[in-house]
Order: C-alpha cells, then structure tokens, then sequence
C-alpha cells in the first residue's frame, strides 16, 4: 500500500510572497530588478498560474534575505510537517 504525502499548501506559499513583497513596500517591478526574476513571473507566483522551480524560490529567499525554508515551510502550512511530533 502506497501512502501518499499530503497537497501542498500553495495558497499559503503565495500569501507569504505577497506578505514579504508588502511588508518592504516593493511593487512587482521593484522585486523584478532586485530579484532578476521576471515581472510575469512574480505575478503569475502571487497568482497561483505557476508554483516555480526551486530555484525560483532559492532566489527570492536571497532576495528577502530569509532563509528558504521560511517560505517553503509554509507549504505544510494545512498540515502536520515530515518529522514533526503530530499534534
């Protein structure tokens, strides 16, 4: 029997996006030059259109200067995390 991990929580992923891009006040363009990332692609993330790669994420955690695992935490976000104690 094969047991499956729980869905990601995208909708918190994109809430913590948007929380961190409106708590230093940058529109899509500020973070499209500080980041590198496109304009399309930081609202297509906020949007739900896209999830992004990886290496989407890395570079934005470097961007906010936190650490990546702040942002994709919030992915267990709806649900008891791998290795947590369950609650």
């Amino acid at each position: 029997m094969t047991i499956l991990p729980p869905d990601p929580d995208y909708a918190a992923l994109r809430t913590k996006l948007a929380r961190l891009r409106g708590e230093r006040g940058w529109t899509y363009d500020e973070l499209a030059d500080r980041s590198g990332l496109s304009r399309r692609t930081l609202i297509d993330l906020e949007h739900g259109r896209t999830t992004g790669s990886i290496g989407t994420w890395h570079t934005l955690a470097h961007t906010f200067d936190v650490p990546v695992g702040h942002l994709l935490d919030t992915l267990c976000d709806d649900h008891t995390p791998p290795g947590a104690p369950p609650p």
